[in-house]
């Protein structure tokens, strides 16, 4: 006993010896394969699934090939690819190694992609076969790169070379386990850096607000390259239940899945629940098993809420923070829920209350906290909290302040406590659950020979939550359309990045140091 406690203390002896005592995260689904070797894992939409023996076993064998191939601790693999069990495999395999998954927005046009693949220098880009053209020399311009495989040619060969062996465990909670991008800017994206303990404290999370059950069966529609799609599909893998994998959300595909009415909870975005709400015949589908919704990433209009609950008839949880860089920061639960339902109507626009585990606080500039009614910025201190961003000293050090995190976020508390959010003090841009820096868009659309100046906003769209609308100003004795400005932005940005509304202003208002008064542009009526 004396190798692992202080004999003389009564406690452990040094931190090495504490962090040996540590559960990994990586050995979640080996816990959940013997406790459930013949449940269902990952199901998929044909009905057809793995079972946490199988994925357990396909997990080992990537492990081991990996290992022989000289990846190990700290080595970092990138993803660029749509969900499937293949990806969370690569990420499960990463787990096991110590090695960091670095998980890419499959949106994005090869300028941007090619700066987070500087930026992140991985040893290995897994990818699928559908997106082999747009990575098409990638091991060629990048050093660090030594194999790119192919989801659908190389990956299932490569698992061949591998054996069906438990790793040792190597990671402890203060290891780097991923690297996640907020932005594929062609400027200096920042790359967030995330311990296991942050993802451990994030599952966490999902038990202990997201109504988890050893029973359910759940989709999450977040794609894995987001924090919160690859967290619940390891808070699965943690808990012992199975999860329904869809290669991307499609409205129309999902309906026939609904009609068997199997799932327990989903998590969509407003803009996805707006998109199967017009598709035929959702309205008369049975939903006796759903139990829970929860429902993020953008704001949702009271009104769609309200019909939401009308048609699924079951609990909905509001999930409100800043994921990759934070976790989850508040939540409005399903009772609370059911007490806007009951007639305390003001509630359908809040998000909730601190979540679990969760210090908050509403503070003004100077980190003083504001009182009930007034406006303040989000600050939170949790184990959800990133370590910083990569390579960005300063940018970290303007994130934390006094030991507390702040996403720009700004709300106001009311007296019965509840959370509203009010805006966001930078200019980001939600729209359909994706985070959009305007700066980018406003950098593109300056690269045009017909553009003087430029301003994006956000504007309140029903469908997206947001949509991105674009003003600009010419050259004099020069002339550009829409269309032209749409075409030029399509080749540097990536789709959902590109301005819904293009909009051609004689000039754009500024203050005297020649500032552009965006707050002045919202007020605009350009209807």
């Amino acid at each position: 006993m004396t190798d692992f406690l202080d004999a003389d203390r009564g406690h452990l002896a040094t931190p090495a010896l504490a962090a040996r005592l540590q559960v990994s995260l990586g050995e979640a689904l080996p816990l959940s394969a013997r406790r459930h070797p013949d449940k269902r894992c990952f199901v998929f939409p044909d009905g057809s699934h793995l079972t946490f023996a199988e994925v357990n076993s396909r997990v080992n064998r990537l492990a081991d090939a990996l290992s022989a191939g000289g990846v190990g601790k700290g080595d970092r693999l990138a993803v660029f690819a749509l969900d499937s069990h293949r990806y969370v495999e690569v990420v499960l395999a990463a787990l096991k190694l110590g090695a960091v998954y670095v998980p890419l927005n499959y949106r994005l046009t090869r300028p941007e992609i090619e700066v987070l693949i500087g930026r992140s220098a991985p040893v290995m880009l897994f990818h699928d076969d559908r997106y082999s053209e747009l990575l098409a020399g990638m091991a060629e311009q990048f050093p660090s790169l030594r194999t790119v495989v192919d989801f659908e040619t190389d990956y299932e060969d490569l698992l061949g070379t591998g054996r069906d062996v438990e790793p040792p465990v190597v990671c402890t909670d203060t290891d780097t386990i991923g690297l996640a991008f907020t932005s594929g800017t062609t400027g200096l994206p920042k790359g967030v850096v995330q311990s296991q303990r942050m993802m451990k404290a994030i599952i966490q999370g999902h038990i202990a607000d997201y109504d988890l059950r050893i029973d359910d069966f759940r989709y999450v529609a977040a794609p894995t390259f987001h924090i919160t799609g690859i967290c619940a599909l390891l808070a699965g893998v943690s808990y012992g239940f199975p999860s329904l994998i869809i290669p991307q959300f499609s409205a129309k595909e999902l309906v026939p899945i609904l009609a068997r009415d199997e799932l327990t909870a989903m998590f969509l975005v407003p803009t996805m629940i707006s998109m199967l709400f017009q598709q035929p015949g959702v309205a008369e589908l049975s939903f006796t098993n759903m139990r829970t919704i929860y429902y993020g990433a953008s704001p949702m209009s009271p009104t769609l809420l309200r019909k939401a609950m009308d048609i699924f008839g079951c609990g909905f949880i509001n999930a409100f923070g800043a994921g990759t860089e934070a976790g989850l920061q508040a939540v409005m639960s399903v009772q609370e829920h059911q007490r806007a339902a009951a007639g305390e109507t003001e509630l359908l626009g809040s998000i909730g209350k601190p979540a679990h585990g969760v210090a908050l606080r509403l503070v003004d500039d100077e980190m003083n906290d504001v009182p009930d009614g007034e406006v303040g910025e989000i600050a939170t201190r949790s184990d959800m909290l990133m370590d910083g961003y990569l390579d960005m000293p300063e940018e970290t050090a303007r994130a934390f302040r006094d030991g507390w995190f702040r996403a720009g976020d700004m709300a106001y508390r009311a007296p019965n406590g509840f959370l509203y959010l009010y805006g966001r003090k930078k200019d980001m841009i939600i729209r359909g659950g994706e985070n959009i820096y305007p700066s980018e868009i406003e950098t593109v659309l300056a690269e045009h020979p017909a553009i003087v100046q430029s301003a994006v906003i956000g504007v309140p769209d029903e469908h997206w939550g947001e949509i991105v609308r674009a003003f600009v100003t010419v050259r004099e004795g020069q002339s550009v359309t829409a269309d032209e400005l749409r075409e030029h932005c399509n080749g540097r940005l990536g789709r959902y990045k590109v301005p819904a509304e293009f909009l051609v202003v004689d000039a754009l208002p500024t203050n005297a140091s020649g500032k552009i008064l965006k707050r002045e542009l919202r007020t605009w009526d350009m209807s």
